[in-house]
């Protein structure tokens, strides 16, 4: 049994097998057939809670919800944990430091797996890099560029590239740079040569640092012939995207997230599977 927290905690074919338990995830059904997932969600989860419960569902797995608040209280988390695993037999948990994961993973003997901190969100780029297997060829050789700041879906994507071997760069104001990235604050110039930019919404007190970093349908014209846009939902039109390119075919559709469920199914077959 395996935890997940981290994509760069495993070689890209091992991440690689999770994407072919996806492609034949209808031979798994009552995989957690007399199971039981306990997962840690906040109310304003909406896309990863849901492809998540009814994954579980699917595969014949009963889900429990806590509140992530549930986690902070005086008993130490290796005391909870070790009463936990008494009835869980996998446990989800969207917290916002990661060393809460490591914690739990180190004192449970069933998997960990990460629905999002504010460093990184494994389960959501493997889904997007699904999806992007489904409609690129060469979905690992493309260019990415992520245009966004120093956040979790930034470091996230940087994740990606690092345990998937693919090219990522970053275009932002030079105060939101995601360290150890190839960075470029002419937007203009970063999208010229890439296949699939990506973006993150940007907070209320940074919305005036990125008024100049909008993606629009002309702007996606100066990329590479075919490119996408791979926006992060929840995306605002007017902000960080324009009305115009989410109603255009640059835009991946809102069934690129289609494949969260088989992903999100295919890592608790993995990280339970021996």
């Amino acid at each position: 049994m395996k935890s997940f927290i981290r994509l760069t905690d495993f070689k890209k074919s091992e991440l690689l097998e999770v994407f072919r338990i996806a492609d034949s995830i209808e031979q798994y059904g009552g995989f957690l057939k007399g199971k039981t997932v306990v997962m840690f969600f906040p109310v304003s989860s909406i896309r990863t809670r849901v492809s998540f419960e009814k994954g579980i569902y699917l595969l014949g797995g009963q889900s429990i919800l806590f509140d992530p608040s549930t986690l902070d209280k005086k008993e130490d988390i290796r005391d909870v944990c070790g009463y936990l695993q008494n009835w869980a037999d996998a446990v989800i948990v969207r917290y916002p430091d990661i060393t809460m994961l490591d914690k739990m993973s180190k004192a449970m003997a069933v998997p960990v797996i990460n629905a999002l901190t504010d460093d990184n969100h494994p389960c959501e780029m493997m889904s997007d890099l699904y999806s992007l297997s489904k409609i690129r060829a060469d979905y690992l050789r493309d260019k990415y560029l992520f245009v966004g700041s120093d956040g979790n879906i930034g470091r996230a994507w940087k994740e990606a590239a690092d345990a998937f071997g693919f090219s990522l760069s970053q275009s932002s104001p030079a105060k939101h740079q995601i360290p150890g990235v190839t960075y470029n604050d002419n937007l203009k110039d970063a999208i010229v040569g890439k296949d699939v930019i990506c973006t993150d919404s940007t907070s209320s007190d940074m919305i005036n640092d990125f008024k100049d970093y909008q993606i629009s349908k002309e702007l996606m014209g100066l990329a590479n012939k075919g490119a996408i846009l791979n926006p992060c939902p929840p995306f605002y039109r007017g902000e960080e995207v324009t009305k115009d390119v989410i109603d255009s075919d640059y835009f991946v559709g809102y069934e690129f997230k289609q494949s969260l469920l088989k992903i999100q199914q295919a890592i608790l077959i993995y990280c339970l599977s021996d």
